[in-house]
């Protein structure tokens, strides 16, 4: 019955975000990037390595990731407002467009990161299902993440990876069909009896700081906002950002909150893809249901971060650097990190990478604020605390351990 109502929500959610009138809006669609990026991979992994580290404390552990990530948001819509208008009329030697540059030659940085986090996820999911020896598997799982990258760049310099990523961009309503899907199947268990199972006691530690802001890559996304001006207006994209984290926020508290009653067995799985193992708990045909929204998820967020470091890369380069050599240089570091890192790593490598960079958008709002006038002292503190926050999870955000 579980799975047959969670098919069921799955279809009419992603139906309703296909068809509705309101899924062909512009408002929506300005939703739907950022909403996309934030609740994909990180959904699937952050139950039980929060299970893991913080026992019972995990729902509250998730509410601290969101507050931050929230405040980074703010950063950033704040720079939508007055960055762009300030670098409209700033000279190309403008210490402010310099810092521009660099802040979007780390953002190129942590998008090539972030095609090896995710492709990472994508092979240890696609291989959790499959009998393989425990020695065999990590270097299965390289293999199968370097030839998708070499394939993603072969098709880059084809120029048809921007076909693949508008394919991909379908796969969006299903995503969210998916996760409808599975949290309805949580709730369900709740109320059958899940309940009644035992809970992990609450584990809390200084220790526990540094993996917590190892997993901001699970609840970062929002930023895509901040490039779409192309598309959309600054008053537009600041609105559906704040809408696109508080949903967000909404469905990750939902999760571990109805996760709660499986914290136990949640904290006792191992890998990256554990959310499998209380999915199969549950129902049988939920692991493959998890499966597909996990594949979908992590091809889709791959494909977009590879288009935007390699466009970064050249833009950043003033086009020196051209698009097939930007290609080929971010595919070659989502390589090297892929073989030199295993997923837990490569999850706290990902956020310490756009950690940094919220950390320098920071400074750009602090710089540009001073400069024009705009925002108050109060939001120049923020700036500071921010930044500070964000500095310290680029130094120290940590793995967690498998």
């Amino acid at each position: 019955m579980i799975v047959a109502v969670a098919l069921v929500v799955a279809l009419l959610v992603t139906i309703a975000l296909t068809f509705g009138r309101f899924a062909r809006s512009d408002t929506w669609r300005a939703t739907v990037t950022p909403l996309a990026s934030i609740i994909g991979s990180g959904f699937l992994i952050c139950g039980p390595l929060l299970a893991r580290e913080f026992g019972s404390a995990a729902l509250g552990a998730m509410a601290v990731l969101l507050a931050i990530a929230y405040a980074a948001g703010a950063v950033i819509r704040f720079n939508i407002v007055h960055i762009e208008a300030y670098l409209a009329t700033a000279g190309f030697n403008d210490p402010v467009a310099w810092l521009a540059r660099v802040t979007q030659g780390v953002l190129a940085l942590a998008y090539a990161v972030s095609v090896a986090y995710y492709l990472k996820l994508l092979a240890e999911f696609s291989l959790k299902p499959i009998t393989i020896a425990p020695a065999l598997q990590p270097l299965a799982a390289n293999i199968i993440v370097t030839v998708l990258i070499v394939l993603m760049t072969l098709l880059a310099l084809g120029g048809s990876l921007r076909k693949v990523e508008h394919l991909a961009h379908g796969t969006v309503s299903l995503k969210i069909g998916i996760i409808a899907g599975l949290l309805v199947a949580l709730a369900l268990s709740w109320v059958i009896g899940g309940s009644h199972m035992a809970l992990p006691p609450v584990r809390l530690s200084f220790a526990s700081v540094p993996m917590l802001l190892g997993l901001l890559i699970t609840v970062q996304g929002f930023e895509t906002s901040r490039y779409l001006g192309h598309a959309y207006p600054a008053t537009l994209r600041v609105r559906t950002m704040r809408h696109a984290q508080w949903i967000s926020s909404a469905i990750y508290l939902a999760f571990i909150a109805l996760l709660t009653p499986f914290l136990s067995r949640a904290a006792a799985t191992q890998g990256v893809a554990g959310i499998l193992d209380i999915m199969e708990l549950i129902a049988p045909a939920l692991g493959l249901f998890v499966l597909i929204g996990a594949v979908a998820s992590q091809l889709s967020a791959a494909v977009a971060d590879s288009i935007g470091s390699g466009g970064l890369i050249n833009e950043v380069s003033r086009r020196t650097i051209s698009v097939p050599l930007a290609f080929l240089l971010a595919g070659g570091l989502a390589i090297v990190i892929v073989w030199l890192t295993d997923p837990f790593e490569v999850v706290a490598l990902s956020s310490r990478a756009f950690a940094l960079f919220y950390a320098l958008q920071c400074v750009l709002a602090l710089i540009v604020s001073i400069r024009t006038g705009a925002g108050t002292t109060a939001q120049r503190l923020g700036f500071v605390a921010i930044g500070l926050v964000c500095l310290i999870a680029a130094a120290v955000g940590a793995p967690a351990e498998g």
